[in-house]
């Protein structure tokens, strides 16, 4: 198999198989994110890919499953991602979901009528790294595109039947900008209606333009305090009835779960409960921690 260190999945899809059809990510300009700054984004040849593809026909001949790879394999557009998942067909007849990761942008590329086809291909399912659907925090980390974009791009994903995700990233407007993130990004969501929405709390890494930013007093992140109240105030405006995971570090509280509406108000009085008696110093050390995305 061919892998591009470092190689990045959804913990949440099936682990195994995966495909390398990406290098990299397209954007790479994320000002929260160091995962792909060493990679060039780049394609593997349909040689490599077919080698792929030939190697798991000999070991796993039975996948009904597969995770493409890298950072936003959705990026391909329709005249190269639908002969791949051709090649998937035919290499693995029992596949019945093929899952990839993408940004908004990336659906740009593909009509209503194209993803309705790649969808009738295997691929049914797409995670979008959003972060948030408040204009003034996306054009602060740099995300590339605007809060219309999620709702125009995500209403073609609806269209074609594909189901989504979208990730709210907790913290990554600072102090000042919080409460906007964090209800306009709830708005945003709601209008969007994705199948799972999932929420993680900003670490600040070393080789981000974010933490250069805010040891020069430019940007002003939330302590752990304000990171579970914002989470509280975009829950309490989510609408949408999802599944609704969260890696926030919050201890012995368990959040994440289907249902969301019916289970809503738990997890606003669980999020309240932590601000009132959580060992805040505790989440920081477990944050500081963290070494990755």
């Amino acid at each position: 198999m061919h892998f591009t260190e470092p190689v990045y999945r959804n913990p949440y899809w099936p682990t195994w198989p995966l495909l390398e059809v990406t290098r990299g990510c397209t954007h790479n300009k994320c000002k929260f994110c160091t995962m792909y700054k060493g990679v060039k984004f780049g394609v593997p040849s349909m040689e490599t890919i077919e080698e792929d593809l030939a190697e798991l026909a000999a070991t796993v001949p039975h996948a009904r499953t597969i995770q493409l790879l890298s950072a936003n394999p959705f990026a391909l557009p329709y005249d190269k991602m639908a002969p791949i998942l051709e090649k998937i067909n035919e290499y693995l007849p029992e596949i019945e979901h093929v899952y990839a990761a993408g940004r908004v942008t990336d659906v740009r590329n593909k009509t209503v009528e194209q993803l309705q086809a790649l969808r009738e291909l295997g691929l049914n399912e797409i995670s979008l790294g959003v972060e948030s659907g408040d204009d003034w925090t996306l054009g602060r980390i740099d995300k590339g595109y605007r809060s219309e974009d999620i709702v125009e791009q995500c209403a073609k994903l609806s269209e074609a039947g594909i189901d989504f995700w979208m990730t709210f990233l907790n913290g990554v407007a600072g102090r000042e900008h919080s409460r906007d993130h964090a209800v306009h990004s709830a708005e945003v969501f709601s209008k969007c209606n994705p199948m799972l929405v999932g929420t993680g709390g900003l670490t600040l890494f070393p080789g981000t333009p974010l933490l250069d930013e805010a040891r020069a007093g430019e940007f002003d992140p939330l302590d752990e305090r304000g990171l579970l109240e914002e989470l509280k105030t975009f829950v309490e405006h989510l609408t949408c009835d999802c599944e609704f995971i969260t890696h926030h570090t919050i201890g012995g509280v368990n959040l994440t779960g289907q249902n969301f509406l019916a289970r809503k108000g738990q997890i606003v009085a669980a999020l309240q409960n932590e601000i009132e008696y959580g060992d805040l110093d505790r989440m920081a050390r477990v944050r500081a921690m963290k070494a990755t995305l």
